[in-house]
């Protein structure tokens, strides 16, 4: 039977191919990370309720925050910005923060939170619409529109249960003041003086607003998690999802494109578009190479370069730029020192037909174990073994770490007001360096650090910052003699740099040689190049020469001469003159001689002959006449 499909019908066939092709391999167990709710007034409702932390604001892990509750007239759900009902959450100076009560339907979680959160609200109480376990209040998955609102969400806020809820209502209609008091100090295990904690991330920088969150914690977070780790203070494990697929479908051309090892391991694709663009494959590539670097780096004592790496990947090797690929990758790990074969035997052959030992270990991992749930939204940040809820943000999930420790032996980064680290002190942070001139392009920032090719002493370089900067511009010979060859001795400095024409390297008068690598001294006595006259007596130098003159006689360099220092010339110059004046003279006078005999000869012989014409002498013969008449 020969199927036919409309376009619409493929459409919808492979959309359902995917979900199930990239299924995870168990039904996933799901934990609620909760805080303690405390009311503490009126009276009557006296007591500790269970609440389930948001997935975004900033949880005030290891602390508590106390607060009246307030249930708006209009706009219960907080679905609508609240000014546009007159509604304002503002506290008065000395009153208690307040605590909005919102219903849940209708719009996001988020949304209802922003919009509190705008009208002065400290923190936000949802209350569920149905009697059901409590749920993790998550971000919208891919809508755009809420990825401004989300990112500058800064209240806490927590989901409570339905009936919970409307004993607060009834509270607060009867004119009670209800002050509740959020308390995050037990969300966190804190059992000893080292925490323990796991980042469920991706290497895919094309899936949206989620991952551009997750990018931007990472370069943000970096500084600080690298503190606590070489302070030995913490433990951290990178993890990687990835899913299978299903055995009958292993052949087909989408699992061949999304999935390595024959459909084991297996991620979306990044576009969602089979035919262009990078497939799931790759993505799942990546995931398993950010895996061994982080294993090859702590095999050495320094399991911190995972997130300089990472980092490094994310700047330089991005979809966008075509450049998500080996090559970039193992230009990105050979510039921070790592060993690229060690990551290669480790990631293994991704066409076998067997399990593949590091992703499976990742698989495995996935299913939760203990008071933590099953792993199933990215990105999944878990401190000793317990989910962070909460915004990906540096001061917040500093916080939840901190809290993790034991009381009394939180490391000094928890009981200060910042974090700042200096990156380009391990490995120049996998920047370009000039050792022997001290230039790096490395430059440490408050987030991490860049590499930027540096302005020195008014001298700017340009290049790309980790593999190359060069000078540019004028000023050169500054920065390690242009690196061209120079050399001291006995007080004497001698470079072969040239600030011209945009710099060259050429030996200096005195010397020769390539100029980069070598200059020689030239030897000017035994070349004989200077020092030549009679009276000179020459010594070479490095770089130069030393002539002198016998007896009280004076040098001229210029002219190459000696000279008496009462200003009259040596004999031996005078006599050279004179032999040149006078045979210059005799010369002269001897053209004289010639020129005057011929010149007397010429004359008497014209003279003779003019006479004969008119008056024939005896000693010769008629002259003929030399004018010649005309014939008849």
């Amino acid at each position: 039977m020969v199927m036919v499909l409309r376009r619409s019908s493929l459409s919808l066939f492979l959309g359902f191919l995917l979900i199930s092709l990239i299924a995870p391999r168990s039904i996933a167990r799901f934990v609620v990370e909760k805080n303690s709710l405390r009311v503490t007034s009126p009276d009557k409702i006296k007591g500790t309720y269970d609440s389930a932390i948001g997935n975004f604001g900033i949880p005030q892990y290891g602390g508590s925050m106390a607060g009246a509750v307030v249930y708006p007239k209009d706009n219960k759900k907080g679905c609508k910005e609240f000014d546009g009902f007159g509604i304002s959450f503002q506290s008065k100076p000395g009153a208690l923060p307040t605590f909005v009560l919102v219903d849940r339907g209708d719009c996001f979680f988020a949304l209802k939170v922003w919009n509190a959160q705008k009208a002065g609200a400290s923190a936000v109480l949802v209350a569920d619409d149905m009697e059901e376990p409590l749920i993790t209040m998550d971000t919208p998955a891919e809508d755009v529109s809420s990825a401004q609102y989300i990112e500058n969400i800064t209240i806490p806020s927590a989901l409570i249960e339905k009936s919970f809820s409307e004993t607060l209502k009834k509270a607060l209609s009867n004119g009670d003041m209800v002050n509740v008091n959020l308390d995050w100090r037990e969300a966190v295990p804190h059992p000893d003086d080292r925490v323990e904690y796991e980042l469920w991330t991706n290497s895919n920088d094309e899936c949206g607003v989620k991952c551009d969150m997750l990018m931007e914690f990472v370069k943000d977070f970096r500084g600080a998690a690298q503190i606590l780790e070489k302070g030995g203070y913490t433990q951290f494990t990178p993890h990687y999802i990835t899913w299978y697929c299903p055995q009958a479908f292993t052949l087909s051309r989408q699992c061949k494109s999304q999935c390595i090892n024959h459909g084991r391991y297996c991620a979306p694709d990044p576009e969602q578009d089979f035919s262009s663009g990078y497939d799931g494959k790759d993505v799942v590539l990546e995931n398993l190479r950010q895996l061994c670097v982080f294993k090859v780096a702590n095999e050495t004592k320094k399991p911190w370069v995972w997130w300089d790496y990472v980092t490094d990947f994310q700047i330089r090797c991005p979809m966008k730029e075509k450049k998500y690929n080996k090559e970039c990758a193992d230009a990105v790990i050979k510039s921070l020192g790592l060993d690229g074969k060690k990551i290669d035997k480790c990631m293994g052959d991704a066409n076998a037909n067997s399990d593949n030992p590091v992703l499976k270990e990742e698989q495995d991992a996935q299913v939760g174990k203990g008071t933590r749930g099953d792993v199933t939204i990215l990105p999944t940040l878990v401190v000793n073994n317990r989910q962070y809820r909460g915004k990906l943000e540096k001061g917040a999930v500093l916080k939840a770490l901190c809290s993790g420790f034991e009381e009394t032996t939180e490391p000094a980064v928890c009981l200060s007001g910042d974090v700042e680290t200096n990156e380009c002190l391990d490995n120049n942070g996998g920047c370009w360096q000039d050792k022997i001139a001290n230039i790096t392009a490395c430059r440490d920032t408050f987030r991490g650090r860049v590499c930027e090719c540096p302005l020195v002493d008014g001298v700017q370089f340009k290049g790309d910052g980790y593999k190359n900067c060069e000078v540019s511009g004028s000023g050169r010979c500054k920065i390690n003699n242009g690196g061209c060859w120079h050399e001291s001795r006995d007080g004497h400095t001698f470079s072969a740099c040239l600030d011209v024409d945009g710099g060259k390297c050429q030996c200096p008068p005195g010397f020769k040689g390539d100029g980069v690598k070598s200059c020689v001294d030239v030897d000017e006595c035994k070349e004989r190049k200077a020092c030549q006259c009679p009276a000179c007596s020459c010594k070479d130098t490095w770089g130069s020469y030393e002539c002198s003159c016998s007896g009280d006689l004076l040098y001229i360099r210029d002219h190459d001469t000696c000279i008496s220092k009462s200003g009259t010339e040596v004999k031996s110059a005078w006599t050279v003159v004179w032999v040149i004046f006078i045979g210059l003279a005799m010369v002269a006078g001897g053209g004289y001689l010639v020129y005057k005999h011929k010149l007397r000869s010429y004359m008497d012989s014209e003279i003779r002959a003019i006479m004969a014409q008119y008056m024939p002498l005896d000693s010769q013969a008629e002259v003929p006449n030399h004018v010649h008449e005309e014939r008849a």
